[in-house]
């Protein structure tokens, strides 16, 4: 019986790994009381590669492909040849297969705001998400960095390291980048870009490979939100200045409705201040132009409506008024200039 058992341990004749999509990226051959065959192969699919381990140290690394197995090609001495050792053989090899596909749509984000230094703004705290995209690239690096020994490592065992790597660059991402917060804010493609320079390197320490990364959303605070409403209004109207007023009135109208509404209040006037200036700039500017506009046609409209005749019959008037003494000679004289530059 102990014959059977020994002659059963000989015969792993193929090494391969189906992946069964569970998320897996390290996966360790069952080598447990048996033993690879002398001339076996070894069969790496697409997406995946294979380390053999001997004695504890990475031995070789195969990508895709069939290979065959022999004493020449492995570090590995079967039962066989160390009958004499009561079939204990001091060579312990395993076998691990990885997982090189994409692994798409992981997910990050700042559960907190975090605090970053901007040059215009100095510190800002603000929240991101998004997701990103890995695969594993060097299998020998991430089996001896990260997966070791395990029987099994998958994506959700890595989650949270890979996480932590994200939120401890951000900072970083943003100050290498040299792009202005409210720009890199504006621009999320931009933003992505930045971390994706900024984490690479710390993702290929581990053997993993970032593949991409998008940035979903960025919150600000309510402060530098408004800056950034206004920024974004002021490259609507570009250089125009009257047109850049007018959308400065347009956003004060209803701060000072509603601080009017509420009674105001001497710290409410203080914020409105800057505000306030530029609309009574406008507003008295408009009243100006309106009140000039007004007397203009005014005048004009007087000028056309008065006639000769009417003006001779209004001396005539004026005439029998101060031969009955009513009007005085000086009287009389002012009235007739006025009426006769009428007619001129």
């Amino acid at each position: 019986m102990a014959l059977m058992d020994f002659i059963k341990k000989q015969f792993i004749d193929i090494i391969q790994w189906t992946e069964d999509g569970d998320g897996t990226l390290a996966w360790r051959f069952p080598m447990r009381d048996m033993e690879i065959q002398n001339g076996g192969s070894l069969t790496v699919r697409e997406s995946q590669m294979a380390v053999f381990v001997n004695e504890g140290k990475v031995a070789d690394v195969f990508g895709p492909g069939t290979y065959k197995l022999t004493t020449q090609t492995l570090p590995v001495l079967t039962y066989l040849k160390n009958w004499d050792k009561l079939f204990e053989s001091p060579f312990k090899s395993d076998v691990y297969f990885f997982s090189t596909r994409q692994q798409i749509d992981q997910k990050w984000g700042t559960p907190q705001p975090i605090t970053v230094r901007d040059k215009d703004f100095g510190a800002v705290r603000l929240r991101a998400f998004g997701n990103f995209a890995y695969r594993v690239a060097d299998p020998k690096l991430f089996h001896t960095e990260i997966s070791g020994t395990r029987e099994r490592y998958t994506v959700a065992d890595l989650d949270g390291q890979l996480r932590g790597l994200v939120l401890q660059n951000i900072s970083n991402a943003i100050a290498s980048s040299q792009i202005p917060f409210l720009d890199l804010a504006a621009n999320q493609m931009a933003f992505a870009n930045a971390l994706v320079t900024q984490l690479a390197p710390e993702f290929a320490k581990i053997g993993i490979k970032l593949d991409g990364m998008t940035v979903q959303n960025v919150s600000l605070p309510e402060e530098l939100q408004k800056i950034l409403d206004q920024k974004i209004g002021m490259g609507m109207v570009g250089n125009d200045m009257g047109k850049f007023m007018q959308y400065q009135t347009a956003q004060a109208i209803p701060k000072f409705a509603e601080g009017a509404g509420n009674g105001g209040g001497v710290a409410g006037d203080a914020m409105g201040l800057g505000a306030g200036v530029a609309l009574g700039q406008v507003l008295a500017q408009n009243l100006s132009q309106g009140l000039n506009s007004s007397n203009q046609q005014a005048n004009a409209a007087a000028a056309a409506q008065v006639r000769p005749e009417d003006i001779m019959a209004t001396l005539e008037k004026l005439g029998d008024l101060k031969s009955k003494g009513i009007l005085t000679q000086e009287e009389f004289d002012a009235k007739k200039a006025e009426l006769l530059k009428k007619l001129s």
